[in-house]
């Protein structure tokens, strides 16, 4: 099972804000999803993003792919730097 972590897009038309979630990668976009991590709202400026760290992270660790949307979202936030830390740190023990 291939385990994605990516944006589920919510709100009316023309107004959209995201969700984060992780899921399966053969369900639909707005389908069916495992948890939600956090949410993106990019109509505001500047653009909103909470993402749970430790939920993040743990998925990370399960192996979760992120999309390229999502990494880079997840490096702004400096959640990438810090499950590379830990990466490196499990290894040297």
């Amino acid at each position: 099972m291939a385990v994605k972590i990516r944006l589920m897009r919510m709100g009316a038309k023309k107004s959209p804000f995201y969700r984060i979630v992780v899921a399966d990668s053969r369900f639909p976009r707005d389908g069916r999803f495992i948890e939600i991590v956090g949410h993106y709202d990019s109509t505001t400026e500047p653009a909103v993003v909470k993402i749970e760290e430790e939920k993040a992270i743990d998925w990370l660790q399960k192996g979760a792919q992120p999309t390229d949307t999502v990494r880079n979202l997840l490096s702004k936030a400096g959640i990438l730097k810090k499950w590379d830390e830990i990466k490196r740190n499990k290894k040297e023990v």
